[in-house]
Formats: C-alpha cells, structure tokens, sequence
C-alpha cells in the first residue's frame, strides 16, 4: 500500500514538475518572444522612419527634378515662341514688300493699258484711212487694167495653178526617179546578201535513167520470150525501155519521173533476183512503188523540217516529196524549192516582215509541177488549185499565182518569192539548155512578135515566159490591143517550141513632150 502511494507520489511529482518546467519553459520563450517582438517593434519602426525620412528626400529631390525641368521646358518653350514670332515677322515684312511690289506693278500696267488704249484709237484711225486708200486703189487698178476684183483673182488663181502643176510634175518626177535608185540599191543590197549568206550548190540531173547491167545477157532475159517480159515492164510502170547497142545499160525513159524512178527500181532488183517473168516483174514493181511511195514521203517531211515551218497538210508534204523526182531545165525541182524558201526567209527578215510566211510561199510556189504531169493545165494554175483546196494563206496562194508574172503582184511577199525564184532558176549551172539554142529561141520569140503591124518594140524576158511588146499608139488603139495579143499568140505556138506558156504582154502609151526655154 505504501508502495503504491510512493508510487502514486512519485508520478504525482514528477507530473507537477513536469507541469512546472512546462510552465517555466512557456514564462521563459513568452519573454524571450516579448523581447524579440520589442526588439523587432524597434526594427520595424527604425525602418519605417528611415524610409520616411529617404521618401521625404525623394520627393524634396523630384520637387527639385521637376521644377528644373520645368523650368528648362518654358525656357525652350520661349526660344520657340519667340523664333516663330521672328519667323512670321519676317514673313509679314516679305508680304508687305509684295504687295508694295504688286501695287507698283500695277500701277505700271494701269500706265501702259492707257497707252496701248490710246495706240488702238489711233490704229484704228489708222485703220479706217488704209480701208480709204485701198478701195480707191482697187478701184483705180479695176480702172486700169479692165477687170473686176474677182475677175483678177480668178485669173491669178488659174496662173498660179497652172504654175503649181508643172512644179509639182517635176517634183514628183524627181522624187520618183530618187525613191526609185534608193530602192534599186537596196534591192541589190539584200539580194546579194542574200545570196551570200545561202551559197547552196546546184547539180544539173539527168531527165533519163540509165540501169547498169552485169552482161549484155541480161538484156535478152529482160526482153524475154517474144517480148513479153519487157512489154509486162512498158505495160505495168508506163515507162519506155530503150535497149540499144550501148554496152551492159539498158537506158529508161518517161515524162513522168516518178513512174522512171519506180522502174528503175524495179528493173535493180529483178537484175539482182534472176527471175524475170510476168508474175515477178509485177511483185517487184508494186514493192518498188510501195518504197518511191515511202521515199516521197520521207522526203516532203525533209523538206518541211529543213524549211522550219509547220502546219502544212500531209497531202501537200506528199507532192513536195514527188518534186524530187521532178526536174526543170535539169534542176532538181525540190532543191529548188527549197533554195527558193531560204532565199524568201533571207530577204523577208532583212526588209522586217514575218519570215515564216515568205519560206512557206517559196517552198510551195512550184507544187504544181508535181501535178502538172497527170492533169491538165499550168503549174501555176494547178499550184494554186491545190493551194486553195487544202486551205492555204491567201498570201501564199497569192505568191505562187504571181511567182511567173501571171498575175500583177500585190504583196512584198509575192515580189519575194519572184525575185528568189528568178535567182535560184538563174545561178551558173543550175538550169541546163544550150546557149545557142536559148538564144536563138529569145530572138525567134522577139522577131514573131515584131512582126505584127503596128508594133514598135519586143523585148523577151523571164528567160522567154514572157515578150513584151510597145506599139505604136497611132496604129494601134485601145480596142485594136486584145485581137492583136490573140494573134501573136496563136503564131507563137504555130512557129515556136517553148516549155511551160509564155505571157503576151502588149503596151501602148501616150506621151506629152515639152520643153522649158
């Protein structure tokens, strides 16, 4: 019992000194916290003085800032005022000095309109006294020389035109004759040019087709049993076999090239097989004008490549291609052709006009050749049926219509083509006839036409297409010219033999002559 109760008095007094350190502890750290809290009190309230104190000093030192700052402001602010004040003292002292000046000038003008109003009156009085003097002038000279004020003006005007006709004549005339060597002398210029800068070759070509043979056996083969082989070959390609005594050649003939080039190829290769008989010669010719077919083609496309122009249709590019194996006067007619397109695009880009269009007319002024073998009609003709039909430029149908002469060309590019086409046809070497001949043929054409009553002068020209013909105006009149033309072309093609037409053109003029003494 009395354990327990030391034990109960035991915790009892630790418990109550526990209690009482608590209690100490909290005494001690609530003063100790009053100290600090006094401490900090004190801190605090130094602080909030000093910054008092440090505020005060900012806003005395910002009073300072900003009374000095205003006071630097009025004082720019009275430089600025007082500079404008100058300013517009100054412009106030211009303007018066204006006005001053204006006012004077004024006054001068007021000065001088009163002269000037005083110099009218006085013209006018002037005036007045001229209009006297004049009428009794006109009057005295219509005394005098018998005419009317009106009847003398129109006798001058008639002077004065008639005067006026005969200086314009001469004018014109000598504007005439100098347009005219300026525009020879640049003609030659571009055509020469021109020719410079194509310097194509040209190779006369045969007009027949010789076929080698390898022995004169060969020839017997061909013409075979009776004759039959070479009468199926006459038969099929419409060519002519002409086999001679020339040794190992057997030499074909035909007005149509491309039928003499389907022969010649057909005949080639008939050699080269051995088998000449009717079925073959027939196989070996439909083979070979399959190939001239493809050759035709192939070449047309060349032509149209090399030329650099598009748009044509397959069926003209096919007639170019036959110009291949057609010749003129031995000139290959599509180098030709295509000789003529270069010369046309040349001398188009040198007078500034679309290039395009002269090497399109040039290259198709001749496509009637190609036809003129199988229809009726002139190349020209022909050329520009085909043109139209497959819808050429009226440009280009125009140029091949005019490129002879037969109609009177109206376009720079007409006048183009004629010019290159005359320079192709006419390089040394590129047509082939004898001279002799060709001459005899130009005199004989100008002796049959000179022959006719009335007829001055005849000059062949475009190498014999054409004779011109000057006749006495005196013989033969206006109506008398188209029965004579009639005649002189019925005798031309009675007495002459000529290829392609020649163009009968007959001139009559009348002519005022006289003379300034």
């Amino acid at each position: 019992m009395q354990l327990w109760l030391s034990i109960v008095l035991i915790v009892a007094a630790l418990l109550i000194g526990a209690a009482i350190g608590v209690a100490v502890g909290i005494i001690y750290r609530k003063s100790v916290a009053e100290k600090e809290i006094g401490s900090a009190e004190q801190e605090a309230n130094k602080i909030v003085s000093e910054a008092i104190k440090t505020a005060e000093a900012k806003k005395k030192e910002a009073l300072l800032e900003g009374k000095d700052e205003l006071h630097r402001l009025r004082n720019e602010n009275d430089k600025e005022i007082a500079e404008r004040r100058k300013e517009v003292q100054r412009q106030e002292r211009r303007i018066q000095q204006k006005e001053e000046t204006l006012d004077k000038k004024i006054d001068n003008v007021e000065v001088k309109e009163e002269r000037v109003n005083k110099k009218l009156k006085d013209v006018e009085g002037k005036l007045v006294e001229i209009e006297q003097i004049k009428k009794s002038q006109f009057e005295m000279l219509e005394r005098i020389s018998g005419y009317t004020a009106e009847q003398a003006k129109n006798y001058l005007l008639e002077q004065l035109e008639q005067e006026l006709t005969h200086e314009k004549a001469v004018k014109i005339m000598d504007y005439e004759q100098q347009i005219k060597d300026e525009s020879d002398k640049l003609a030659r210029n571009i055509i020469s040019l021109s020719i410079q800068r194509l310097a194509a070759d040209q190779v006369a070509e045969a007009t027949v087709s010789v076929v080698p043979l390898p022995n004169d056996e060969m020839k017997g083969r061909i013409i075979g049993r009776e004759g039959r082989n070479i009468r199926a070959i006459e038969t099929i390609t419409g060519v002519d076999l002409i086999i001679d005594d020339t040794p190992e050649a057997i030499t074909l003939s035909s007005f149509e090239p491309v039928r003499r080039e389907v022969a010649r190829i057909a005949l080639e290769r008939l050699i080269s097989d051995g088998r000449i008989h009717p079925a073959r010669i027939e196989e070996m010719v439909d083979k070979a004008r399959r190939e001239v077919d493809a050759t035709i083609k192939q070449e047309g496309e060349r032509a149209v490549m090399e030329v650099g122009i598009n748009g044509i249709h397959p069926e003209l590019i096919k007639l170019l291609g036959r110009l291949k194996y057609r010749t003129s006067y031995g000139q290959n007619v599509l180098n030709h052709s295509l000789e003529v397109a270069y010369l046309s695009g040349i001398m188009a880009s040198e007078l500034g006009i679309d290039p395009t269009v002269a090497k399109r007319a040039g290259l198709l002024h001749d496509i009637g050749k190609a036809l003129d073998h199988e229809m009726e009609g002139t190349h020209i003709e022909l050329g520009v049926n085909v043109a139209r039909k497959f819808k050429e430029s009226d440009a280009v149908i125009h140029a091949i219509h005019a490129h002879h002469g037969d109609v009177e060309a109206k376009t720079i590019v007409a006048c183009i083509v004629q010019a290159a086409d005359a320079i192709s046809a006419a390089r040394p070497g590129a047509r082939r006839e004898n001279l002799e001949n060709y001459i005899k043929r130009l005199q004989k054409l100008e002796e049959v036409a000179s022959s006719f009553e009335g007829v001055e002068r005849s000059f062949a020209i475009q190498a014999g297409r054409e004779v011109r013909i000057m006749v006495k105006p005196e013989i033969v009149n206006d109506e008398r010219m188209i029965p004579l033309a009639r005649e002189i072309c019925k005798k031309i093609e009675e007495d002459l033999e000529y290829p392609g037409q020649i163009k009968v053109n007959i001139i009559r003029e009348n002519r005022a002559v006289d003379f300034a003494k």
